[in-house]
């Protein structure tokens, strides 16, 4: 979700302060899903940002073998497969570029959105480079947005997912807690960590709402990252990622295949 502007910002700033952080078994999956098409939407959790091996064609969208759709797809073959989600996108991304692919002839649909509408990149350069405070202040203001705005954005692509493929079992997945608290830990402060954790909770309330409304199943992968937060020793998420900021506060291949494939698999 961390788009060019949050890795340039990030890159010089952190720099310039020095600052650095330290860094199941699987259900089977329906077999009508994987008898039929299986189109996978959404924004960089999904397109495997921070998991690497990027399919060069996906370009910017930075879709990777080692996102929990490629890894679905590879393990149940399902009729068809069309990978559609793209790092950066917001609600009004997937409804105007990913829903092309969606038919009669789709029978599973997968979906992280709403991160990048609630400002994450903003959210995590203000708690990362600025105070307290100033971080608690923009979290507020997420959480305003999640409240007031983000569920009429979710609606309408929950809708217009239905309306273009109306046979499809549509899993919209969640977002993890970044991170471990009660540990010893280099980086953000413990109100920094706990208000971020708090801001996760809320988005993710917001959205399993709106999907049980919309007759969606909500897969929630904040029990399966427990224990591989930043900060837990055995993180599946990036912390400041050096080599690569873009990668930042993204799954690893290890969350990608740990943490959202077993709640795919669970709910598909």
């Amino acid at each position: 979700m961390i788009r060019s502007r949050f890795a340039a910002y990030v890159t010089s700033l952190l720099l310039a302060v020095g600052f650095a952080l330290t860094g199941a078994a699987a259900a089977q999956a329906s077999p009508q899903a994987a008898a039929t098409g299986y189109v996978a939407l959404g924004d960089s959790y999904s397109s495997g940002v921070g998991a690497g091996s990027y399919i060069s064609s996906s370009g910017d969208c930075d879709r990777s073998t080692k996102a929990y759709p490629y890894l679905w797809q590879a393990a149940h073959a399902p009729a068809s497969f069309s990978f559609m989600a793209c790092s950066g996108a917001r609600t009004t991304d997937v409804l105007n570029n990913q829903l092309g692919t969606l038919s009669a002839s789709t029978g599973l649909v997968s979906i992280t959105v709403g991160g990048n509408d609630a400002g994450f990149a903003d959210v995590m350069t203000t708690c990362v480079l600025q105070s307290d405070s100033s971080c608690l202040s923009r979290i507020a203001t997420a959480k305003a947005y999640v409240d007031s705005t983000l569920p009429g954005r979710l609606d309408s692509v929950y809708s217009a997912i239905s309306a273009k493929a109306p046979s499809a079992h549509v899993v919209v997945l969640g977002y993890p807690r970044f991170y471990k608290l009660g540990t010893t830990c280099l980086g953000l402060s413990q109100t920094k960590r706990s208000a971020i954790n708090g801001a996760a909770d809320h988005l993710d309330a917001a959205i399993a709402k709106r999907a049980a409304d919309h007759g969606f199943t909500f897969g929630d992968v904040r029990t399966t990252f427990t224990g591989h937060e930043i900060c837990s020793g055995s993180s599946w998420l990036h912390s400041v990622n050096w080599l690569n900021i873009g990668e930042s506060y993204h799954p690893t291949a290890a969350g990608q295949s740990g943490g959202y494939l077993p709640v795919l698999n669970g709910a598909a």
